[in-house]
């Protein structure tokens, strides 16, 4: 049956509409636990173990999942694990020797983002830390929640055969309703019921259709007779595979990530969420592949899919496989996937704006009300949401492009802030400003200019050139100090 008609069956788009307006649901039930701030940003710091591994999954793993690593097996074969290894890795060791340190010191500074921490941290008076990380923020966030508008929009479009625009609008609804109800608690919860309706879309979907291709040794089989290389991971060239593996180089950058890490109510039971964490992590990457792989066998020339976009592979395979049940589940598990990392990011903006921007530095001095804070972290929510609402529907077809752009810029600029940060002592504010500020530049330059060309994705040297500039900073920083207690100038300095 055509992906455009499955879900005109009655019982099929029952199951996807109360897929879609679930979050809702849980919106209102969380609505009495957000009450302060704290409680809208990271959950009070009082998150389940289990809730904050699952979360974190989640809000990393977006369309690009779903829809983008899928496609990228359909083309590339068993090449395609590449792309998963390398965040897997990275938000493994993330649990534990990041988020761990991070969660402690940031209870201790009494801060609810990073920004927060950085400035607290390195007691930065002038706010040049604050300043530089929230139009960062601005840029690149801005641009991911975009794309997830986007993506979701697109999936809604399709699925439902509605104009972009009406789909946009629906998302966006959605979204904002369930955030405006219970901040950081409601999106955090739903990231659990979405990552266990991904079950059926990247667990038991791949496992159903291996059982119907006849096991694992024929698929291998079928895919060497269309091409032998579909079956080399190694077929890539060197470069492709060390930018797949830089993937991974972004997640301590993401701030709708980290933020998990700091919501939890004990910094030990991060040990725990970072094995559930990781396994959750490699069953949903490898059911994302398996899902392009049988794909590729099912319907073998890219000509007869849907707009001939490779990423279209998970919708007619679950058209073929299941029935209006399954199915209306499946589509829904697309747009939740794309939703949990939407919602996360919002939240970044809004406490970008209040916490960072409006109390830190617009109203600093001036005592604000816990409701006052509340109501207007909602209302910055809201507005955030329609502006991307509007990015979204004028950059269409950039999707992926502003997905990957801005995974890149958030990595370069904050992740090697928050390494270096937490593990090199002679790390100072200098040092993370400058490193923001060139992580940010070299990722928009090689993005623009040298990508192409070269074939490295931004994000590895925008990340290494960051790295060299806090290291530069942190040692000119040092000799100066050497030099002024040599002189006898030393007077007390704030690093």
């Amino acid at each position: 049956m055509d992906i455009y008609d499955k879900l005109s069956n009655p019982v099929a788009l029952i199951i996807f509409l109360l897929t879609l307006f679930l979050p809702v649901f849980i919106g209102f039930l969380t609505l009495g636990k957000t009450k302060t701030q704290s409680d809208f940003f990271i959950g009070g710091r009082a998150m389940n173990k289990f809730v904050v591994a699952l979360s974190a999954v989640s809000s990393g793993r977006s369309s690009w999942l779903v829809l983008g690593v899928s496609g990228m097996a359909y083309t590339l074969g068993t090449g395609a694990v590449w792309a998963i290894v390398g965040y897997i890795t990275a938000e493994m060791f993330q649990f534990v020797y990041i988020g761990r340190k991070l969660r402690i010191e940031t209870e201790n500074l009494k801060s609810l983002t990073l920004l927060d921490y950085f400035e607290s941290k390195f007691n930065d008076k002038k706010h040049l830390i604050r300043i530089t990380g929230s139009l960062i923020i601005t840029i690149f966030i801005t641009a991911y929640v975009a794309a997830q508008f986007n993506a979701g929009a697109k999936s809604l479009s399709t699925a439902l055969d509605i104009p972009i625009l009406i789909s946009l609008a629906i998302s966006g609804f959605l979204v904002l309703l369930y955030m405006v109800l219970g901040g950081y608690i409601a999106v955090a919860y739903n990231d659990v019921v979405r990552a266990v309706i991904l079950i059926l879309g990247l667990v038991i979907f791949p496992a159903y259709g291996l059982i119907r291709i006849g096991g694992f040794k024929l698929m291998l089989q079928a895919l060497a007779q269309l091409n032998p290389a579909l079956i080399d991971p190694f077929s890539l060239s060197v470069g492709a595979i060390i930018g797949f593996l830089g993937i991974g180089l972004g997640s301590p950058g993401q701030p709708h990530i980290v933020v998990r890490y700091m919501s939890i109510d004990d910094p030990e039971k991060l040990r725990f969420s970072a094995v559930i964490g990781t396994i959750w992590n490699v069953v949903l990457g490898w059911g994302a592949v398996f899902i392009g792989l049988l794909g590729r066998i099912m319907v073998p020339a890219v000509g007869s899919l849907p707009d001939k976009d490779p990423e279209m592979i998970y919708l007619v395979l679950s058209s073929d496989y299941f029935g209006p049940v399954l199915y209306g589940l499946i589509i829904g598990g697309i747009f939740a996937a794309i939703l949990s990392t939407a919602d996360s990011q919002l939240l970044v903006v809004s406490s970008t704006f209040v916490r960072d921007v409006y109390e830190k530095i617009i109203k600093k001095g001036s005592g604000i009300v816990e409701s006052q804070r509340l109501k207007l972290s909602r209302l910055v929510v809201i507005l955030s949401g329609l502006l991307a609402l509007v990015v979204a529907y004028l950059a269409q077809e950039m999707v992926f492009w502003l997905v990957l752009f801005a995974w890149g810029g958030l990595g370069a600029s904050f992740g090697t802030a928050l390494i270096f940060t937490l593990y090199w002592k002679k790390t100072n504010k200098y040092g993370i400003v400058f490193g923001m500020v060139t992580g940010t530049l070299v990722t928009i330059f090689w993005k623009l200019f040298l990508t192409d060309p070269t074939g490295i994705y931004e994000l590895i040297p925008a990340f290494i050139c960051s790295s060299l500039a806090i290291i530069a900073c942190g040692l000119v920083s040092t000799d100066a100090k050497k030099r002024k207690i040599e002189n006898g100038e030393c007077k007390n300095q704030v690093s």
